[in-house]
Parts: C-alpha cells; structure tokens; sequence
C-alpha cells in the first residue's frame, strides 16, 4: 500500500537519504531503527509528506503522491495519514475530546460526527474517564494515547509513529505498543514506526534497519 523508489534528500551539502527504496504492505506494523543521524525522522517526514524528497517517488494507495500540487497533498495528508509524536503536541488549552476532534474539523466533518468519533476512540483506548481532562491533567501514557485516537479520527490508511513510547518507561511503552497491534487488527491500518527501542521493534511484523540515509 505503500512504496518509495530512489528517495533522495539533502541538506546544503550534507545529504540524509540515499536512493531509498522500500515497500510496506497493507496492516503491517514496520519498525525502523537506527542509530541517531541515520536519516530515519527524515524518511518519516517525507513518507507522512511533511518533506519534500530531492528526488525519487512515494506511491501510496496507487497515488503518485509528489505529482500532486501542494493543496491536494495537504488533503491527502489529512485523510489518509495518522501522525504520533514523542512529545505528543497536544493543545495544553483543549481538551481530550477537542484535541482528538481537530484533525477532523479541519477535513470538514460536523461537530457532532467529530464528538461521536473521537468519543469512541477514546473509549477504545480506555480513556472514557479522561475525555474533559486538558494534557496537564494526564499522564504521559494517557496523553499518548489520546495522541493515537488524534492520528485515527480521520480513519487514515496509514500511521506513522516517530519515538512513540520515547517518554514512556516499560510497563506504559508495552501497553501502547498492545494497543497498536489491536487496532491494527481492529481497523487494518498501517504503522510505520521510528524507534530506538530495540524490544519494541522486535514485536512488530518486520524490522527495517537505517544506516547512513539507507535501509541495510
């Protein structure tokens, strides 16, 4: 469902990428790993088409994503692309429910359809309670979690994951990782997950190693 071909990218002289080529399949749970200046964020950001590549295609869902113009991207991005991040960058003035609610405003869903949605994936993730909390009233798992039913309200193809259990100690870090598989298996998305946890990484489908802009 997912495929970049000869992916290049630099910055001044200092190049990231190099002819990355991968293929992800539908439902799959892909780890990359690597260590720090691998070019892993960077590989992130263009396949979430945050970034621009110098060079080379994504193909996501039979769409040759970079040929489209910015404004079609930018709707792409919105309805067939979930994003988690370490810090979360949840809106400390929201709540739980609104910050799960705003990706689905933006695609111009009613208020009621984004509460009905957002409460339901709250509830999935066993936040039912939480839901009228702002972020400063929950812990690091909890705002992770509502930080997922964010990427998800908008049903994405696929969820791109950059450190999602990098704050979290073991215990929280194993239950969002559960927490993947079982929506994965609930909804047949897709993660693609940036990490530094090497026991994380060795429980999803499959492992993609980066090393100096590459995948080993």
């Amino acid at each position: 469902m997912l495929s970049t071909k000869n992916i290049n990218k630099s910055y001044g002289n200092l190049q990231i990428l190099r002819n990355v080529n991968l293929s992800i399949q539908q439902s799959e749970i892909v780890s990359i790993v690597g260590s720090s200046g691998a070019g892993k964020t960077t590989l992130l950001h263009i396949l979430g088409t945050l970034e621009r590549p110098d060079s080379g295609s994504l193909i996501m869902n039979d769409i040759d994503v970079f040929n489209l113009s910015s404004k079609k991207i930018a709707d792409f991005r919105n309805q067939s692309i979930g994003f988690v991040f370490q810090f979360h960058h949840l809106l400390p003035e929201f709540t739980a429910l609104e910050n799960v609610c705003i990706p689905s405003w933006i695609a111009g869903n009613s208020k009621k359809e984004a509460i009905a949605k957002a409460s339901e994936l709250l509830e999935l993730l066993h936040l039912h309670d939480r839901i009228h909390h702002k972020p400063n009233e929950l812990s690091g798992g909890e705002q992770q979690r509502v930080a997922i039913a964010r990427a998800l309200i908008n049903n994405p193809s696929i969820v791109l994951a950059d450190e999602p259990t990098g704050n979290l100690d073991s215990q929280n870090s194993a239950e969002i990782f559960n927490m993947i598989n079982n929506l994965r298996i609930r909804f047949k998305q897709t993660f693609i997950l940036v990490t530094h946890n090497e026991e994380l990484a060795t429980l999803s489908d499959r492992t993609l190693r980066m090393k100096d802009g590459n995948i080993l």
